[in-house]
């Protein structure tokens, strides 16, 4: 008897450390947060000890157990729906099927899963990809992508590049009956990452003629020079985006290499002779006073040079868009952008935000108070419903 109220202390035990985590007042349905956040923290502990015993890798273990909820390509009574490839880069694409006297906005959506995981073809994309091309009466063209840690950096980038390029063919928008004057890129995450760094590079590229009306930015990653931002600081527990679960993404991103990983959780994984570029991420600076509270700046603490010498991708502005010139930024298209109060990337984002405007670039900018990493494409939340209805309201007068 003893022994069984042994097992069933250190099962309660167990049980209390997966579903207890102090939720904030202001979040919407904490039941629902709480349940998301104790399936992920369970699969995030097991992965990793079948990583430890030699069984399969966590990050490709993730991708299977992401991909279980891809649906396939099923058109409906309002949207037309269809796979495809643009010059080998595949692509899903959504096309209403009301008739319209005119050409039709197109909106080039990249989906975020830390460059690791997730596709077009996932539910929760699938689903904000067929209601915006309801919504808005637009064509939508779902980017995929290679993913790591099979492929890295700059891989992920190459590919949404060159499917956006293709798309912009006369052939293929006359196809699709796409005004080449309407259209945007938007993206979540890690693929609001991949957008910003697009529409930066064709900004910078004269031999593109068509150029993006809008691009829209869902709480994206911009920069891994600094992970001890007040945010990684004061929610690195939060879900669904732990600051342990972004640094392996980040890690595998650029390096499948648990050694580097250890570096960048230490935040000393920048060599001195990069110290130029912490202008850009200097937060006592750049971030709104309301979000530095309580927290004071400290200089960046360097590391050796062997971590940029054999992964230098980290430091290269097209994986890091908030390390761009103000030069580079003037010009770009009219944004939209969207942070949430608990989530580790607010502050980069709110930076981005800042050298936005200070260089002249229009910017809606819609802090969700109540919101969590990856609240926009989790249909079943009251929160989410209510950012989707706002950005689409926000494309019909911008885009």
């Amino acid at each position: 008897m003893e022994r069984k109220s042994v097992y069933l202390l250190i099962m309660g035990a167990l049980v209390a450390y997966y579903v207890y985590m102090p939720i904030p007042d202001n979040i919407e349905e904490p039941w629902k947060v709480v349940l998301m956040n104790v399936l992920l923290r369970a699969f995030i502990n097991l992965g990793l000890f079948i990583e430890f015993l030699g069984i399969y890798n966590f990050m490709d273990l993730l991708a299977l157990t992401i991909s279980l909820v891809d649906v396939s390509p099923t058109s409906d009574e309002t949207v037309s729906v269809m796979d495809t490839k643009f010059n080998n880069t595949p692509v899903r694409i959504y096309v209403p099927k009301r008739k319209t006297a005119g050409l039709r906005r197109a909106v080039f959506y990249i989906h975020g899963g830390g460059w690791c995981i997730g596709s077009s073809a996932s539910f929760f994309y699938d689903s904000v990809s067929r209601r915006t091309a309801e919504k808005l009466d637009a064509v939508v063209i779902s980017a995929d992508y290679r993913l790591g840690p099979a492929h890295r950096f700059p891989t992920q980038l190459e590919d949404v590049s060159s499917a956006l390029r293709w798309f912009f063919r006369k052939d293929v928008l006359e196809q699709y009956a796409v005004d080449p004057e309407r259209i945007g890129i938007s993206g979540d995450s890690s693929g609001g990452c991949l957008a910003a760094a697009v529409s930066q590079q064709l900004l910078g590229n004269p031999e593109i003629k068509i150029k993006l009306k809008i691009q829209a930015l869902f709480y994206p990653i911009l920069q891994f020079l600094d992970l001890e931002l007040p945010s990684y600081q004061e929610f690195s527990h939060m879900p669904l985006l732990y600051k342990s679960f972004a640094v392996r993404f980040i890690s595998d991103y650029f390096a499948n290499d648990r050694s580097f990983e250890k570096v960048i959780l230490s935040n000393q994984h920048v060599p001195e002779e990069y110290s130029h570029l912490f202008k850009f991420v200097n937060w006592s600076s750049l971030l709104p006073e309301r979000f530095r509270k309580g927290y004071v700046y400290k200089n960046p603490t360097y590391g050796s040079s062997e971590m940029s010498q054999k992964y230098p991708g980290f430091l290269d502005v097209r994986a890091s868009p908030l390390l761009a010139d103000d030069s580079k930024l003037r010009g770009l298209p009219l944004t939209y952008f969207l942070t949430c109060q608990y989530d580790v990337l607010r502050d980069e984002g709110l930076m981005y935000v800042t050298r936005l405007r200070n260089a002249g670039v229009q910017v809606t900018h819609i802090h969700v108070e109540g919101g969590f990493h990856g609240v926009f494409v989790i249909p079943k939340l009251k929160t989410a419903q209510k950012i989707f209805d706002q950005y689409i309201s926000w494309l019909k007068e911008n885009l």
